[in-house]
């Protein structure tokens, strides 16, 4: 018997279960279909269309939202010939500027056309979204540009006032750019320039998180597919809806639950998959979410949570949010990149707080200094490192932090509590 046999008894197709299958219908999403068709259906009557803007947590439906209603719009625009439809998508996960994502926006351009690339680097910022408006125009009648995790880019928002503006300004005439942006960031429009909040006239679609109820309705026709028949207990997709539901809301978190039971049941050799097999599931994921929760966050994110490891790492913590906020513009200022207010540092830290990353203590000295509050990392410090020396533009820093603390025998310490 070889190592590695086909599984025939837990998984008969695992693909409903990777992050990447799209349903064929999207449920509990009805209110936000609706409101997301009414926002497109100009583009099918030839009409100027409103940049539409999606918000929500990581797992509620944006993306795989927008798959879906831009594969109709396509199919549907076909009919017409006068309609002229075309789009372009660009994760903004790795991008923290307009800079980047003119450059990404302009080589996903060329590159379905199977035209060279442009450098990265090298161009000012001006020349770069006049090759962007060049690559638009170029294509013309209506172009839906999909900026997916559009929160990254921070404080760098020339992007989204310049393509609104394109046509009124003559960088185009032949197309009407139409931006759909995602963001995991309820608050990134209030962090946006006045210029461009007036800009930008964006219809606003909000995802909350899933309930229970709604996610069992979700993970249903995926475990039908996914797994062979009985071979999931009854309590099984109910117990992951709700671990699901308690922790984020999250239907990507119900799904790998889901998964990962399965796995475990399958490595078990076992007839069934059972609530046990979730549990334990549960388990192994919570470590798992922590390094994914680190990874997801923006680059603001990251650098709140370098400056909060930076502390850690001389071990002066619990650190009061002022302190905290020395560190934190320092850290900006050594990348080259802007520092948001203190407020928001705050609401960073409020997030984070939420992923379950650090602890928050509240402190009250009296009518001399009143309340506030102190933070502190709830995950190894060793284990934030890992994540930001895989962080190009924090890998310099993490460095640092890591030597410093080695000198304090910090880190020895800290990988066995994890």
């Amino acid at each position: 018997m070889g190592m590695f046999q086909r599984d025939r008894q837990v998984f008969a197709d695992a693909e409903p279960l990777d992050d990447s299958y799209e349903p064929e219908d999207i449920r509990e999403r009805d209110e936000e279909l609706e409101k997301y068709q009414r926002a497109l259906q100009p583009i099918i009557d030839n009409r100027p269309t409103s940049n539409i803007f999606l918000y929500g947590k990581t797992g509620t439906g944006k993306t795989v939202a927008t798959k879906f209603m831009l594969s109709h719009l396509e199919n549907d625009a076909a009919e017409y010939d006068d309609v002229d439809l075309s789009t372009v998508w660009v994760s903004c996960e790795n991008l923290s500027s307009s800079y980047q994502v003119a450059v990404a926006l302009v080589n996903e351009l060329r590159t379905s056309q199977n035209r060279d690339r442009i450098s990265t680097t090298g161009y000012s910022q001006q020349r770069v979204f006049d090759i962007l408006y060049e690559e638009l125009d170029a294509l013309g009648g209506t172009v839906v540009i999909v900026l997916d995790e559009i929160d990254n880019i921070g404080n760098s928002d020339d992007i989204l006032y310049g393509l609104p503006r394109a046509r009124s300004n003559g960088y185009v005439g032949n197309v009407r750019p139409v931006i759909v942006g995602i963001s995991n960031d309820f608050q990134f429009r209030d962090n946006l320039s006045p210029k461009v909040k007036d800009t930008l006239a964006e219809k606003e679609i909000l995802f909350p998180p899933y309930d229970a109820n709604q996610l069992r309705s979700i993970l249903e026709p995926r475990a039908e597919k996914a797994f062979y028949d009985d071979i999931l207990d009854g309590d099984v997709v109910p117990l992951c809806a709700a671990f699901a539901a308690q922790d984020t809301g999250s239907a990507r978190q119900a799904i790998r639950l889901l998964r990962e039971a399965g796995e475990l049941a399958q490595a078990e050799d076992a007839d069934i998959v059972t609530e046990e097999h979730v549990r334990d599931a549960q388990d192994e994921l919570e470590k798992n979410q922590l390094y994914e929760g680190m990874q997801e966050l923006t680059t603001q994110g990251h650098a709140v949570l370098c400056a909060l490891a930076y502390r850690q790492a001389l071990n002066e913590v619990p650190v009061r949010s002022r302190d905290l906020y020395e560190r934190y513009v320092k850290i900006c200022d050594r990348l080259d990149a802007d520092s948001v207010s203190e407020r928001r540092v705050r609401d960073h830290l409020s997030d984070m707080n939420m992923l379950g990353l650090i602890n928050v203590y509240e402190r009250n000295e009296g009518l001399s200094a009143g309340r506030y509050h102190e933070y502190e990392l709830d995950v190894p410090l060793n284990a934030v490192l890992e994540v930001l020396l895989s962080t190009n533009r924090f890998e310099e820093v993490a460095d640092i932090i890591q030597s410093m603390a080695n000198d304090n025998n910090l880190l020895q310490s800290d990988i066995s509590d994890y």
